[in-house]
């Protein structure tokens, strides 16, 4: 026997509705429970910073790791240019670029390869520089320096790093050993990745002051750059820091002036001087641009950490303490010979046209520091 509903339509519409209600409430309720650090399910945004050595890379790094949304990893490529330092830099592109495919899956089993016992977080170069290995839960608790994060959180090994990292919604990792934006087309186009490229550039006379208060520091990867080849010093210095100026507008020009299809939105060029001069506006433009919101507590740090006393000392070469960005920015203009300055103008000369970087033609207009030698951005990234 055959039974008959009837449905009343307003009853139907009102059950429909309190579905809808009932969805959203509890959506909002699980937004909220969830730590802001943690990442959507199937859902990552993967940032590359990259720059060359000398170029203020470490200071923005931490503009990118003191995020609580952001997994933070300092040139893992190091990793690779170190077991395999008797080759050039051109050996060893598929390499990092393969190693960064891996990291930014947070799967780091490769990195092992690269270490003669089993590796844990302190193995690593740079680690500490990660604020996520730096707190919870990697480690048992917030360390607040460099000591005391060597001391707390170095144990932890390679699997657990994996999971730490599947924990956030942004991975960032900073490098300095890729010379081509074509190497990274694979990463580009791999539909697992959501990569966002900022590209850091500094002016090339800086450059040239920063790397000269630590040559030896540099004296491998200057080996590997120049594929071995011996030469004086000065002509070495002079190749060096064509071959890195001429990178530079390599990945410009390609981002800028006949992107592919898939590049398009995803670089973005900063200037350091423009973030030592006016580091709030630059670290929003930064974040709005891998898609992160910025708080009260982080413009505190970034403002802390730009307003220091002085430039640095060279022991703090590669730290990261509390500077006058705007000193550091301009002490290239004290400090180098202007035969060196005029050296550098001439290797250097297409990409500080480019980026945007006035030419001096004396002593006395280099030293004259009320006269900017950083020019207006004249077109869009």
């Amino acid at each position: 026997m055959s039974r008959h509903y009837r449905f009343n339509l307003k009853t139907v519409i009102s059950l429909v509705i309190l579905h809808g209600v009932v969805v959203v409430l509890f959506c909002s309720w699980y937004v909220q429970i969830r730590p802001c650090n943690v990442s959507p399910l199937g859902t990552k945004t993967h940032i590359l910073l990259l720059s060359s050595w000398r170029s203020g890379s470490s200071f923005l790094g931490q503009i990118l790791s003191q995020h609580p949304s952001v997994f933070y990893l300092s040139e893992p490529a190091w990793h690779v240019w170190t077991k395999g330092w008797k080759s050039g830099k051109q050996a060893h592109r598929i390499a990092v670029r393969d190693l960064l495919r891996d990291i930014y899956k947070c799967d780091f089993s490769v990195l092992g390869s690269y270490f003669s016992e089993k590796p844990t977080v302190s193995s690593l170069f740079m680690w500490t520089h990660s604020r996520a290995l730096c707190s919870p839960p990697a480690c048992p608790l917030t360390a607040t320096n460099d000591t005391q994060c060597r001391q707390a959180c170095g144990v932890q090994g390679l699997k657990q790093m994996e999971e730490t990292c599947r924990a956030y919604s942004h991975l960032a990792i900073k490098e300095v050993r890729f010379f081509e934006l074509e190497s990274l087309y694979p990463l580009l186009q791999d539909p697992d990745l959501d990569l966002r490229i900022i590209h850091l550039v500094r002016d090339p006379r800086a450059v040239m002051k920063s790397r000269e208060k630590s040559p030896r520091a540099l004296q491998r990867d200057n080996a590997i750059v120049l594929e071995h080849r011996n030469m004086a010093s000065i002509e070495m210095q002079n190749d060096i820091m064509q071959k890195i100026c001429q990178s530079h507008v390599r990945i410009n020009e390609r981002a800028i002036l006949d992107p592919p299809v898939f590049l398009e939105g995803r670089y973005k060029m900063i200037r350091y001087e423009d973030v030592a001069h006016n580091p709030l506006k630059e670290m929003n433009n930064i974040y709005k641009f891998v898609g992160l919101k910025t708080s009260k507590k982080l413009e505190e740090w970034i403002y802390r950490l730009t307003h220091g006393n002085g430039k640095g000392t060279f022991k703090e070469a590669f730290q990261i303490t509390s500077r006058n960005a705007t000193e550091v920015s301009q002490a290239w203009r004290t400090v180098l010979p202007y035969s060196k300055v005029r050296r550098i103008q001439e290797v250097c000369k297409e990409a500080k046209s480019l980026l945007g970087y006035r030419t001096v033609y004396s002593e006395e207009e280099q030293k004259r520091l009320e006269t900017d030698l950083v020019m207006p951005q004249k077109f869009t990234w």
